[in-house]
């Protein structure tokens, strides 16, 4: 960094992304960032659904946050999604592509994807 300006640029740049984490949405999308989340990959899926979200124009309808521990470390990484009047799903084993096809199928369709779901997991 080298300027004052620089720093604010650098600001600017990353506003939408923090903005974006802690937004007021109807819907909830919670990624487990505990140490056993970030060791299995939840960090590219944190990122993947900022990312994903922002571009998909979903910023005013969904908020991507992380939490510690969800409780389930050996199907790490974890996402939740909260919706009103829904229950909450868990999806489990995420990476950034699977990422990708929730906000496609999910957030955007309100298509649930099963095979990703804990509750498949258990079956």
């Amino acid at each position: 960094m080298k300027s004052l300006a620089e720093l604010a640029a650098i600001r600017e740049k990353m506003k939408d992304k923090v903005i974006l984490r802690e937004g007021s949405g109807e819907i909830r999308v919670v990624v487990g960032m505990a140490t056993c989340g970030i060791a299995a990959g939840a960090r590219p899926v944190l990122n993947a659904f900022v990312e994903g979200v922002n571009k998909e124009g979903l910023a005013d309808k969904v908020t991507v946050s992380q939490t510690g521990c969800i409780g389930v470390c050996q199907f790490e990484p974890v996402v939740e999604v909260f919706e009103a009047d829904k229950e909450k799903v868990t999806y489990i084993k995420m990476t950034p592509e699977k990422a990708a096809e929730v906000i496609e199928k999910h957030l955007k369709g309100g298509q649930v994807i099963a095979d990703y779901t804990i509750t498949k997991a258990l079956a």
